[in-house]
């Protein structure tokens, strides 16, 4: 039922995902959301996030910011990344995605998605047919609308879980049998 919300994975932090690792199986570009993802909500870009985008360059990977934020906060942001952007991006609908991998050149097999929400960012990856990564926010303090959803996030996230520990339950019991 929830299942359309899944993420392929669920992280602390968008700092601590294995982006060598994904480079090496083929993924070329990450398209990333921005608040409570990478910087809490409305922060500037800080030192981790400099790094990060310095780092993905460094190893050949294009980057490319999808928000549904206005203009001027996206822009600031994408500057200081050194990163196109796309603001106002319509997520979870299809066409900011497929742009953003337009953008970066990639397509669905080379493309990675990065976000804090479920009912937004994972699940128009989801739609879309990129790989996506759920990551917790940054920072408890959000915008009310954003707080409801974050209870309904709360109840996807508890069938998300109880799926990953059946899967893993029954990967370990096929382990076990050969």
């Amino acid at each position: 039922m929830f299942r359309a919300f899944y993420p392929k994975e669920y992280r602390d932090s968008a700092y601590d995902i294995p982006y060598e690792t994904f480079y090496r199986q083929g993924i070329r570009g990450v398209i990333f959301d921005i608040d409570n993802t990478l910087v809490p909500h409305g922060a500037p870009a800080d030192e981790r996030a400099l790094q990060l985008f310095a780092r993905l360059k460094d190893m050949g990977m294009k980057t490319c910011l999808l928000s549904n934020n206005k203009e001027p906060r996206v822009a600031s942001f994408a500057a200081q990344v050194d990163s196109p952007y796309i603001y106002k991006g319509g997520k979870p609908a299809r066409g900011g995605y497929e742009k953003a991998m337009e953008l970066m050149g990639t397509d669905r097999k080379t493309s990675l998605f990065v976000g804090d929400q479920l009912f937004t960012d994972v699940y128009g990856a989801n739609r879309t047919g990129i790989y996506g990564i759920l990551t917790k926010p940054i920072h408890p303090k959000e915008e009310i609308q954003i707080v409801l959803k974050r209870r309904l996030e709360a109840v996807v996230l508890y069938f998300y879980r109880r799926d990953c520990r059946k899967r893993e339950s029954r990967h370990q019991e096929k382990g076990r049998a050969e």
